[in-house]
């Protein structure tokens, strides 16, 4: 008697939605709030720049903004994570739920990068400027 391994999908209790249709669902989920996720975050930049201006004028030359668009690459590179949990969510048993609460992990990342981003310019960059 012959039997056939079990596939990636039901191993994981299964959808059997293709793989590209689930990285497609996630992309259009996705994506579209990348836009919000980098407003919040150039908004926690800028207003720091803003409201401690005096302290920030050395570094508004031409050789910081290497180093500033090195981070919001990071900053976007670290959003691609989330597609490693929400594709193998929606390849399981729990898809309906998963799809009606995944904006939670969103906001959980970007409060995460709110709070990184606030730490990273104390920590890291306010005390490098006088």
């Amino acid at each position: 008697m012959q039997t056939t391994p079990p596939t990636p999908a039901n191993l994981l209790g299964g959808s059997p939605a293709p793989f590209r249709a689930n990285l497609a669902d996630a992309a259009r989920f996705w994506e579209k709030r990348r836009v919000l996720y980098n407003l919040i975050l150039a908004a926690v930049t800028i207003a720091w720049i803003a409201f401690t201006w005096p302290h920030f004028r050395p570094a508004m030359e031409w050789p910081s903004l290497l180093p500033l668009t090195g981070l919001a690459l990071i900053a976007n590179f670290l959003y691609c994570a989330a597609y490693f949990v929400d594709i193998p969510m929606q390849r399981s048993s729990h898809t309906a739920a998963w799809k009606r609460y995944r904006w939670a992990l969103w906001l959980i990342g970007t409060l995460f990068a709110f709070v990184l981003t606030n730490y990273w310019i104390v920590d890291e960059i306010y005390p490098d400027f006088h």
